[in-house]
């Protein structure tokens, strides 16, 4: 999939990417089919709920309850239907991500830190 005009990709996997879109300072997350705005906050909620799932749970628990796991993000009309293998692939991304945003403050930083003599 191309790279919608505006967004620059922040982080990709075989299974998504998350952009970032400095001009209405959020991410889009494409993931599942789908591809989902959320503002910076919402964002790291949303990678702290997909942080949070109980994979061995989801492992060891053998009802069929424990084979989806649905995740409705804030402020979102994305509602996520994750397997045990989504959210495997969902918290990789999203750690990724993650990764790359800091990443990108601290060469900011250095890049722009005024100097000291």
């Amino acid at each position: 999939m191309p790279t919608p005009p505006n967004l620059q990709e922040l982080f990709r996997t075989v299974y998504g990417a998350v952009y970032q879109c400095n001009r209405y300072n959020c991410y889009f997350v494409e993931f599942a089919g789908g591809i989902s705005p959320f503002k910076v906050k919402d964002f790291l909620v949303l990678k702290q709920h997909v942080e949070a799932i109980n994979v061995e749970a989801m492992v060891h628990d053998p009802s069929r309850a424990s084979d989806v796991h649905v995740l409705m993000p804030y402020r979102s009309e994305r509602c996520f239907v994750l397997t045990l293998t989504d959210v495997l692939h969902f918290q990789e991304l999203l750690q990724g991500a993650k990764a790359m945003m800091s990443l990108n403050s601290l060469l900011q930083e250095c890049l722009y830190a005024p100097a000291v003599f």
